[in-house]
């Protein structure tokens, strides 16, 4: 095999259009992720993906061990869950998301050891048959914060000439960290994912594409993909616009390759397949090993966290206690939000599970989490110029309230993704973002009773 080159860096093929300039708060920056002890107990919910939820394979009494599956399900759309600390199975009932879901969730007590299940072992890999039923044992989900499970991802149709592997590591959402650190700390395991997914994909290009705040990463990714001891063709490396949303899937294939994927399709069907900077580490590792998800990266900041960290935490531990091992509180939070600002969900406690999705737990304090009073809109167009959908906000908004159907289909509420931009740039405060997933809901809601 010849030698990676990184071929310097590279501007963004195309400016995207939309979004807004946030204030980053990425004050955690600079911070090593460090491993939590091990918890007490874990809950881990049966539904940390989009899809169908899994169905616990385990009975209350049994005792588990790290990696062993605990849940599954027969559905294309979904992924394994797995122990994440060893120990006994000690209830098996009814667990609440952050996004209010209430789904069937396993307890385990840990018994401190963290032993190891005795039938992991590097997976055999060998064909794209082998690679794709490996990734789905992995239990990996999309870690950026969607969710989405990964085997489905790379399992690229036959009739989709996929060329473009695009590695995603903007992280635009104010404060989260840990796609950064992936690369300051693990860019060893990019790079050998990346090699890993090109070879049994057919890809002949790569590029990885970092916001242009992030110098650091720049040079990281660089010395690495140049080292003698990789192999592998040509990754370019791109700076973005340091601008929200440009870590969003198909703003990101648009910025990477210059293709606009249509209104209800996928980057596959352009020609590319998007990964997390943190989802391709993770395959690197779990080929080696053999090792399943069990475990994320997470940042713990805002303005009422005591002792903001990036911290490794054993999926399912009660996000009250990762507040507690990041010194509490300094100041009573105005709003705790599972995720980042623009797009995280806020929660109403801090009795609830980390899943697989959970990238960030934020606290803010009165004064960053002010809701300001609603005014009259005024017409003035910044909610339509920020969508990176080209979407009118102000129009769905009042088809929404006219319950018109035809009209918030004419109008493509559909194609929102819910980023928030609309929201964040309106001068008159007007929920809009919340306006549009009440209207999406709606439309499923209209369509279902036909």
């Amino acid at each position: 095999m010849s030698k990676i080159k990184v071929s310097g860096v590279l501007k963004a093929v195309v400016k995207v259009r939309g979004g807004v300039k946030v204030d980053h708060h990425k004050d955690t920056a600079e911070l090593e992720v460090v491993r939590m002890p091990v918890p007490k107990k874990v809950v881990l919910p049966m539904q940390q993906h989009i899809g169908a939820p899994c169905t616990p394979t385990v009975k209350v009494g049994d005792t588990v061990a790290v990696g062993q599956v605990i849940g599954d399900s027969d559905k294309f759309v979904s992924a394994p869950i797995h122990a994440s600390v060893s120990g006994k199975v000690t209830a098996i009932g009814n667990v609440t998301l952050p996004n209010g879901a209430v789904v069937q969730g396993v307890t385990i007590e840990s018994d401190g050891e963290m032993r190891l299940y005795e039938g992991i072992e590097p997976p055999k890999a060998d064909t794209l048959e082998d690679f794709l039923k490996a990734v789905r044992a992995s239990g990996l989900v999309g870690l950026g914060g969607a969710g989405f499970p990964t085997h489905v991802k790379l399992n690229v149709p036959k009739d989709k000439n996929v060329d473009t592997l695009v590695i995603n590591a903007a992280e635009c959402e104010p404060y989260i960290t840990v796609d950064y650190r992936e690369c300051m700390e693990n860019s060893w395991d990019i790079l050998s994912g990346i090699h890993i997914v090109k070879d049994m994909l057919g890809i002949k290009n790569v590029v990885i594409a970092v916001e242009n705040n992030k110098p650091k990463a720049f040079e990281m990714l660089k010395k690495i993909a140049d080292s003698d001891n990789m192999d592998g063709d040509a990754i370019k490396i791109m700076a973005l616009e340091s601008k929200y949303p440009q870590g969003a899937e198909k703003m990101m294939v648009q910025s990477a390759t210059g293709r606009k994927v249509p209104p209800g399709k996928l980057p596959a069907d352009v020609g590319c397949v998007v990964m997390n900077v943190a989802s391709v580490a993770f395959l690197a590792r779990y080929i080696k090993t053999g090792k399943p998800l069990v475990s994320r990266s997470l940042t713990v900041a805002g303005s009422a966290i005591k002792e903001p960290k990036n911290i490794r935490v054993p999926l399912g531990t009660n996000i009250g206690e990762i507040i507690d091992f990041c010194g509490g509180f300094c100041e009573e939070p105005a709003k705790i939000i599972a995720g980042g600002p623009m797009m995280g969900l806020s929660i109403i406690g801090t009795d609830l599970p980390v899943s697989k999705s959970n990238n960030a737990i934020l606290a803010l304090a009165k004064g960053d989490a002010a809701i300001r009073k609603e005014t009259d809109c005024i017409r003035c167009g910044r909610c339509a110029a920020a969508c990176p959908m080209s979407l009118m906000p102000t129009l769905i908004e009042r088809s929404m309230k006219a319950g018109n159907v035809e009209a918030l289909q004419k109008a493509g509420i559909m194609v929102c993704m819910e980023c928030g931009s609309c929201s964040y740039s309106c001068p008159a405060k007007k929920p809009l973002v919340q306006t549009m997933k009440a209207a999406k809901a709606y439309l499923r809601e209209a369509g279902a009773k036909k």
